[in-house]
């Protein structure tokens, strides 16, 4: 140690000076110097993922043989410790960085081999006994390593957080479409009047789009469970045991409960982050429908006095710091924020998509880091929405009430009495202020009684009892 409390690591370049206490060596300090560009880090679990590689590969190289029991018993302790959050702080390389993310790779190497040889009874940065390319590297690149780590990383996200969360979403709209299954009110199509629809059958379609939003995160981890590991430098698999990656995705596997496999082709894994940009898609596309839920459900609470009102909303705080008692829907803004966040993130990761040149892709930190965001984001606004807004929902009376003023009730009169006399009934009673009840009365021989059976808003409402054919 220096005087300014530092100390001397060599890598390939020579000799660089690091923080006398740090568990990273010389690679990642020169990194940090070279990209002072962000905050932005690898989160938690991108930074789990890739000690979980580490692990399971010094597991593996023992077991083939290839690396020294006592060595490696001390990098699985190593990484296990820098799985579990222990060394967190040493992850100081910016997003921002070499596009194969080697910087990180080399960072996991470094801290890695300095606490496994702090293990075995020697100083920071003695590169002995556990060397961090030799030993720590063994039978990876950083070219395979990254993009499993990201795509690692993405399922357990998937599994542990937003497919529990849209599940509780899911869960909560079907209650609630079952609530208010017995309200009817006017529709809305073109943001305009349409026939008459149940609340709790708006709620079902809510429901539906989460069910199918689950669907397709399915399809977004069966994407993302093959991985690139086993192709080292450029698919080719140079410098690796045949039997390697295979035996570790079965351990990675073990470790979080999701499928891991190694890629049948992995000249396209590390060329090109197609799996990804699919994941991300998904994402995308769960984000434009968790906005559509949430922007109705905002719409239909605008109010109280001069907007639609047909629903409640949670008061969870104050709306306005000018204007007294007012209440703004601010979890549903909250969850549309995130939605616009994530087609952003996921425009980001398709640029880095194309980014793929030859053998290597070369945007791998920056879509990692977005395409984790896009996961983290949406698990926990849609748990928000599911909590603290739908649960709490509540029908007013003001959605019923407007149903017999509704003019499109004439839409069951069309196979009666026809389209243009329908039509004319309709214009008729917004004309002068009447029903169409009312109107098609005067205009029609129609009974009472017959009139009862034809408006009824509540048979509008259940498909095939009227006989009215669908329309936009």
């Amino acid at each position: 140690m220096t005087q300014n409390g530092t100390r001397i690591e060599r890598d390939t370049m020579g000799e660089m000076q690091v923080p006398a206490t740090a568990y990273y060596g010389a690679s990642t300090q020169r990194a940090a110097l070279n990209f002072p560009i962000s905050d932005l880090r690898f989160p938690r679990r991108f930074i789990r993922a890739l000690a979980q590689i580490k692990l399971a590969a010094a597991q593996v190289n023992r077991e083939l043989g290839l690396l020294d029991p006592g060595l490696a018993d001390a990098i699985v302790q190593a990484a296990q410790e820098v799985a579990d959050g222990r060394f967190d702080s040493e992850f100081v390389v910016d997003i921002f960085q070499t596009g194969s993310g080697t910087s990180t790779n080399m960072n996991a190497n470094e801290v890695i081999a300095n606490r496994a040889n702090e293990i075995l009874g020697n100083p920071l940065g003695s590169r002995k006994p556990v060397h961090p390319n030799d030993h720590v590297n063994l039978g990876q690149s950083s070219n395979d390593v990254i993009p499993t780590a990201m795509h690692l990383s993405a399922l357990t996200a998937i599994q542990e957080d937003l497919a529990p969360a849209l599940e509780l979403l899911r869960e909560t709209l079907a209650a609630k479409a079952e609530e208010f299954l017995p309200i009817i009110k006017t529709g809305r199509t073109h943001l305009q009047d349409a026939t008459p629809v149940r609340l709790g059958q708006e709620f079902q379609g809510y429901a539906g789009q989460v069910e199918r939003a689950v669907r397709r995160l399915r399809h977004a981890q069966e994407e993302l469970s093959e991985v690139a590991l086993g192709g080292t430098a450029v698919g080719t698999g140079v410098n690796t045991h045949p039997e390697f990656a295979d035996r570790v995705c079965r351990k990675l596997a073990a470790m979080n409960g999701v499928e891991v496999r190694e890629t049948t082709n992995h000249f396209q894994a590390q060329a090109t982050l197609d799996g990804v940009v699919e994941a991300s898609g998904a994402l995308n596309t769960i984000s434009v429908s968790l906005m559509k839920i949430a922007n109705d459900i905002r719409w239909m609470g605008t109010g109280p006095r001069a907007g639609l009102f047909e629903l409640l909303l949670p008061e969870v705080q104050p709306g306005s710091s000018i204007m007294p008692g007012k209440v703004n829907p601010v979890i549903p803004e909250s969850l549309i924020q995130v939605c616009a966040q994530v087609m952003g993130n996921h425009l980001t990761v398709t640029l880095s998509g194309q980014w793929g040149f030859f053998e290597l892709n070369t945007m791998m930190p920056v879509a990692a880091y977005n395409l984790l965001q896009s996961v983290e984001l949406l698990a926990a606004a849609s748990r928000n929405f599911a909590d603290q807004c739908v649960a709490g929902l509540q029908a007013t009376d003001q959605g019923p009430a407007m149903v017999e003023k509704g003019l499109m009730l004439a839409t069951a009169l069309a196979p009666v009495v026809g389209y243009d006399t329908a039509a004319a009934i309709a214009k008729e009673a917004f004309k002068v202020g009447k029903t169409v009840r009312e109107v098609a009365k005067e205009r029609t021989s129609l009974s009472d009684a017959e009139l009862d059976r034809i408006l009824n808003p509540e048979a509008m409402t259940q498909p095939g009892l009227t006989g009215i054919a669908a329309g936009g």
